[in-house]
């Protein structure tokens, strides 16, 4: 209902992306049981996929990138996920920063044109905290001469050691009163400190660490958009269709992995689980085509923003998020007790997916904020 057939990528592509991500992703599953166990960032994959100018996969051809198209991005995603979920999830959360520029760009957007050009002309990677923060943000900008000097702790910045680029926000009290500042910075721009403070249950290669600014400058010219504090902007309307088709991804490139291991196990133990076969299958199913539906709501850029647009995506995560977590434990209990122990791909699957539930927005908070759409109201109180 949100979809439009207008504003599409139409640039060729050479490069067939998810192909390629599915054989560059084989190493990625040999890595992923260390990365899992230590705890460490997925540099070397991180590596790779710069070697194969993954990281600039989503730009147009004709700005200097790959010209993947949106569908060809969500399964890009996907094929890593069934390999390595840290390194799909910390990829996506580069990617959709990107997709969202592509659809500006699109709309004749100069400063996220000249921002693609330089993505694509020096494989940049960028990290995020912008949906952690929502519609309040941490942290303080004080103006300066030339720009404002920021002051904040950012958590859960994924991939921010392998990243060339810090995207976030701060408060700014100001003459209109309290705003959001939305800018990005290089990450070795002086005062930024990388807290390494990621040590837990799933998802543990993303480095997602705290990330400290201390008396940052930012520049007016890096300053890419303003919005009250604490209310509902229309920037969300573009980066939410966006991003959770991507994210999402992840967990259902995992959760068919699990499907894969729980059907392995199921044929070699020889006795009848068709039962419990078809009810995990029925499960990945539901998630798989709740994501395929937030894919066409994405309409490779082509959506017009709307906060029921928004609400369809949400409730969407929701259900992703609800089957991949059913499907993933059936699969479990296909396994057996072999997928109980560390080391096991199952083990880490059923750990990683969890994570799921953190991304915006977590299931109670979806179910009001639908149900507040639906009813008229605005969104949040």
């Amino acid at each position: 209902m949100t979809a439009h057939a207008s504003n599409r990528i139409q640039a060729p592509q050479s490069v067939d992306w998810p192909t390629l991500a599915r054989r560059i992703a084989r190493e990625f599953g040999k890595r992923a049981n260390d990365h899992d166990q230590s705890g460490s960032f997925v540099s070397d994959n991180f590596q790779d996929l710069k070697n194969e100018k993954f990281f600039s996969a989503a730009i147009p051809v004709e700005l200097g990138g790959g010209g993947a198209d949106f569908n060809d991005l969500c399964n890009v995603v996907c094929e890593i996920g069934k390999q390595c979920g840290s390194t799909a999830l910390t990829f996506a959360m580069h990617t959709h920063t990107v997709a969202a520029n592509v659809y500006k760009h699109l709309r004749g957007d100069d400063a996220a044109t000249n921002s693609l050009r330089n993505i694509a002309a020096n494989e940049w990677i960028i990290s995020t905290t912008g949906a952690n923060d929502w519609l309040h943000s941490s942290g303080t900008a004080k103006p300066v001469d030339g720009g404002y000097s920021v002051r904040a702790r950012k958590r859960f910045v994924s991939g921010c050691p392998g990243a060339d680029v810090l995207a976030t926000s701060a408060t700014y009290d100001g003459d209109y009163g309290t705003e959001v500042l939305h800018f990005a910075v290089p990450r070795n721009s002086d005062g930024i400190e990388i807290v390494e403070t990621w040590d837990t249950l799933g998802m543990r290669g993303t480095g997602s660490h705290d990330v400290v600014y201390n008396d940052v400058f930012v520049p007016d010219a890096a300053v890419a958009a303003r919005r009250p504090a604490a209310q509902w902007h229309p920037m969300w309307e573009v980066i939410l269709p966006t991003a959770m088709p991507l994210i999402c991804s992840a967990y259902v490139g995992l959760a068919e992995s699990a499907g894969h291991l729980a059907l392995d196990s199921a044929k070699r133990k020889g006795v009848d689980l068709a039962a419990v076969t078809g009810d995990m299958n029925n499960s990945l199913t539901i998630a798989r085509l709740a994501l395929e539906d937030m894919i066409r709501l994405n309409d490779n850029h082509g959506f017009a923003p709307a906060i029921e647009l928004v609400s369809d995506i949400l409730a969407r995560k929701a259900i992703v998020a609800e089957q991949v977590k059913s499907g993933v434990e059936i699969a479990a209990e296909l396994v057996g007790g072999p997928g109980f122990y560390r080391g096991h791909a199952m083990e880490r699957i059923v750990r990683d997916i969890r994570a799921l539930h953190y991304h915006p927005l977590p299931l109670r908070r979806q179910q009001i904020f639908s149900g507040r759409v639906a009813l008229g109201l605005s969104p949040v109180e």
